[in-house]
């Protein structure tokens, strides 16, 4: 691996840990000769740039007795080896991604060694070989080729619709099925506000705490609903929302954390393998910590593992910017969810009226009304709601929730903050740009990620 070039020197030498870097380079030569390092400039998720290393290479990988050459590019982040690359796949014309359980639909790749990166345990090596065994069994990329479609195959095509109750379908498209994970005061507010608000065929309760609110529900019957202990009941659910806590007052708030960890060690994993193509929902709180612990635990992608975080904080901020009259903007509560969250706006609308006294003043007039108003099990179970109804209507609305927040701003750690995303039926992205925090704001943000980061590292997930 030839990083003698004057270019790649230059950029090399701003690496947080150059010497380790470099060695780490090396091997990753010896054993993959085939990757190509050069300079390129990478534009994060906010629009920001940087100048940064990446390796281009084929991975030859067998499927069936056959082999293939998939295309791929690792972007090596300034603090690399310490974090993880970025792993794209870069298909050629005549392929296309397939979607799957460790590629999204922008070919962006997540596999367990990403998930769980510790330098030096974990090497750009074996992330290679990780890629050729997990490829090997679900390929991600497919042949592209156009062709005429065949009479017989549109027939069948018309045939599999369904037509009925106003809508169009395709026989054997799955239920629109809900199962709510914990059954207190939460888990229950959420399950009726669902009933209320979804188009839903069937919603489960799974009671694992055996709580007195889901006993009573199972009592007074409601249509389409189903109370359970056996996690089994959930599968093949278009969302998993998991509002399961186990607080104790006889421990530590560390004690407390690592108790729903463990909680959802005993349950996240089964809930993943039940219902491979749901987007989990968290709602259990510290909520950016558990939607982390849920991602890791379930080894699904980031997108489709995300937090209600300030989702209601960002509905009622808008709530009251309107009720002023300030609609231009659009305007979110994003980061923590604690006093750290901050208020940020998104791009004029310039159709739409200011108001007098507008910007800054009344952003932040709006925020102090917010956050005197509490979060009561039923405005967290609305808010629950609202964004289980984008991801079964596939609505695209942007909702401010916790989100894998690493290559956002400056923020180079796995860490789970609120972002704007679209939100749809599979899962969540990342708004490219729109959001403008000021230097308080972005100090806090830094805060944020320096101490769920430190907490994190505390657990055993």
């Amino acid at each position: 691996m030839d990083l003698r070039s004057e270019k790649i020197q230059l950029v090399l030498s701003k690496y947080k840990f150059h010497d380790v870097a470099v060695e780490e380079l090396d091997k990753t030569e010896s054993n993959f000769p085939g990757m190509i390092p050069s300079v390129g400039t990478y534009t994060f998720s906010d629009g920001s740039q940087k100048e940064l290393l990446k390796l281009n290479g084929n991975l030859p990988v067998k499927y069936r007795g056959r082999s293939y050459n998939f295309p791929i590019q690792l972007w090596l982040m300034d603090s690399f080896p310490v974090t993880p690359p970025i792993c794209l796949l870069k298909p050629t014309a005549n392929m296309a991604v397939r979607e799957g359980k460790h590629v999204d639909a922008r070919g962006r790749v997540y596999l367990p060694i990403l998930h769980n990166w510790e330098h030096p345990a974990c090497s750009v090596v074996e992330l290679l070989e990780q890629m050729i065994s997990k490829f090997g069994e679900e390929p991600p990329l497919a042949s592209n080729v156009s062709a005429e479609k065949d009479p017989q195959e549109l027939m069948a095509f018309v045939d599999n619709l369904r037509i009925g109750d106003g809508t169009v379908g395709r026989r054997g498209e799955p239920p629109r099925k809900v199962s709510v994970i914990g059954g207190g005061d939460l888990g229950m507010a959420a399950a009726l506000c669902i009933l209320a608000k979804c188009r839903v065929d069937a919603l489960v309760l799974v009671d694992v705490a055996e709580a007195t609110g889901a006993a009573d529900l199972d009592i007074f019957k409601l249509p389409k609903v189903q109370v359970s202990k056996d996690l089994s009941a959930s599968e093949g659910s278009r969302v998993l929302v998991l509002t399961a806590n186990a607080w104790s007052a006889d421990q530590s708030y560390l004690g407390v954390l690592q108790t729903n960890v463990d909680l959802y060690r005993r349950t996240v994993p089964a809930l993943a393998r039940l219902s491979p193509d749901a987007v989990v929902l968290v709602a259990s709180q510290p909520v950016d910590v558990m939607t982390h612990v849920a991602w890791r635990q379930s080894g699904l992608p980031p997108s489709r593992v995300i937090g209600a975080g300030c989702n209601l904080d960002s509905e009622r901020l808008a709530h009251a910017l309107r009720a002023d009259g300030h609609v231009r903007r659009a305007a979110w509560v994003i980061g923590e969810h604690s006093e750290n969250k901050v208020p940020v706006t998104g791009e004029a609308d310039p159709s739409a009226s200011e108001g007098d006294g507008s910007g800054k003043a009344a952003l932040d007039r709006a925020f102090d009304l917010t956050k005197k108003r509490g979060q009561r099990s039923w405005s967290a179970g609305l808010s629950l709601a609202d964004l289980t109804e984008s991801i079964l209507t596939d609505r695209k609305k942007v909702h401010s929730v916790s989100t894998l927040a690493q290559g956002w701003g400056n923020v180079g750690a796995q860490v789970f903050l609120s972002l704007p995303c679209l939100l749809g039926s599979a899962g969540s992205t990342r708004l490219a740009a729109g959001t403008a925090p000021g230097p308080e704001e972005e100090a806090k943000l830094r805060e944020s990620a320096a101490t769920l980061t430190a907490l994190v590292a505390r657990l055993r997930i």
